[in-house]
């Protein structure tokens, strides 16, 4: 086979998902570089998903399909409990019928698992068009911070049902496919995440925006990027940034997005920093203008931030889990800890805002090994993964629970 035949031919390919841009999430954050780059490589893009209460003006949202989709579907949407700034997806099935029966997908990948994608997935099947979905978002992990943990068994039965009616899941680190494999979850794909180190960059590093934090140039920067929100174990990220500035007075706190637990978080600590949520250049000059990342989080499928974080040239500190557990290594890039041990999370933090030439060489680390992780070779990587599912004989020799790793 020569190698212009090898290449994925280019397809009509339907991405379905309860939160796309402009929204500022992990998913929404990957399905922008998912979108552009199966566009930029000749596909037909097209997305479905609700109009949400951040749509823009008709004008804008014209723009954002040309730069990420070529055709752009929106339905019916409710907030959905817990992230009221999202919304689910709702439609009838005729209506999915009726678009993909006029203009037929040659691939449908359904990112997330709410009552939109459980439509898509049936009309999908229906119709006898591929469908693949994502794992991107631990929903039954979410259910204890909620005080659900009664759901938490519901929930992992309802994730196997959902996506075992789908060809293949594609899950994104090594560890996640494990973990999803246990839940009886099969075939599995590898699918990882890249990161734009364009934007994200040492050099916005920003002497006047650490000012207005209060900082001198050798101060300490504590960063915090995300949702601020009761499963990203936000406490310890607090209790942790108490014990540095015990030994730095003159460290500051700074935290980037919003959430549920931002006011209760204000109210209590009012000498934090909190930016609220920041967007391109914006946000990328607050990563460059930080010093040391902490990422608490024990819930994530990902943590997109993690990477952004090394590109930025920040030394993360974070649990062996999710994308530190795939690009960290410890003590040469980042700092690590079990994810049954927050005191060594603390003190790893301790150790990198007293260290300084250890800080200043993972940081240097983080951002050449960051450089490698480009966006291109993972659209190239779902272009692969999703065309074995138009290759009937290739795809059925794929042994269930087996994941293909």
């Amino acid at each position: 086979m020569n190698e212009a035949s090898s290449q994925p031919l280019n397809r009509r390919i339907a991405v379905v998902s309860e939160t796309f841009p402009p929204e500022i999430n992990g998913v929404a954050n990957t399905l922008k570089y998912l979108c552009r780059g199966l566009s930029a490589n000749g596909h037909q893009v097209q997305v479905v998903r609700p109009v949400q209460r951040s749509d823009r003006a008709p004008a804008a949202d014209a723009a954002q399909t040309t730069a990420l989709c070529q055709d752009l579907v929106k339905v019916a949407g409710l907030p959905l409990p817990g992230y009221p700034e999202l919304q689910f997806g709702l439609t009838r099935r005729k209506r999915l019928l009726a678009l993909w029966k006029g203009q037929r997908p040659d691939l449908v990948y359904v990112a997330t698992q709410g009552p939109l994608g459980v439509t898509a997935v049936a009309v999908a099947r229906r119709l006898g068009i591929p469908v693949c979905s994502g794992f991107h978002t631990n929903f039954h992990s979410y259910s204890r911070h909620y005080h659900a943990a009664f759901l938490e068994r519901m929930l992992k039965r309802y994730g196997r049902w959902f996506h075992n009616r789908t060809a293949l899941t594609l899950v994104p680190t090594r560890r996640m496919a494990v973990q999803v494999d246990a839940m009886g979850i099969h075939p599995i794909g590898l699918w990882s995440r890249g990161v734009d180190c364009r934007q994200f960059t040492p050099h916005k590093r920003d002497q006047e925006l650490r000012a207005e934090w209060g900082l001198q140039p050798q101060d300490r920067a504590v960063l915090y990027v995300g949702r601020l929100a009761s499963e990203k174990n936000l406490q310890l990220a607090v209790s942790c940034f108490e014990r540095i500035r015990a030994l730095h007075p003159r460290a500051r706190f700074i935290l980037v997005g919003d959430g549920p637990q931002r006011r209760r978080l204000q109210q209590k600590h009012p000498d934090y920093v909190f930016c609220g949520i920041q967007k391109g250049e914006a946000l990328a000059r607050h990563y460059a203008s930080g010093d040391l990342f902490l990422f608490p989080s024990k819930t994530d499928t990902f943590g997109n931030v993690v990477t952004e974080a090394m590109a930025s040239g920040l030394a993360v500190v974070a649990f062996d889990d999710a994308a530190a557990s795939e690009h960290i290594r410890h003590r040469e890039n980042g700092m690590m800890a079990r994810l049954d041990d927050d005191e060594a999370f603390v003190e790893h933090a301790l150790t990198l805002a007293q260290q300084n030439t250890l800080l200043a060489n993972i940081r240097h680390q983080a951002r050449l090994d960051a450089l490698d992780l480009d966006w291109d070779s993972q659209v190239e990587q779902f272009e692969q993964l999703t065309l074995k599912l138009n290759r009937r004989d290739r795809y059925h020799a794929v042994t269930p629970g087996i994941p293909l790793l």
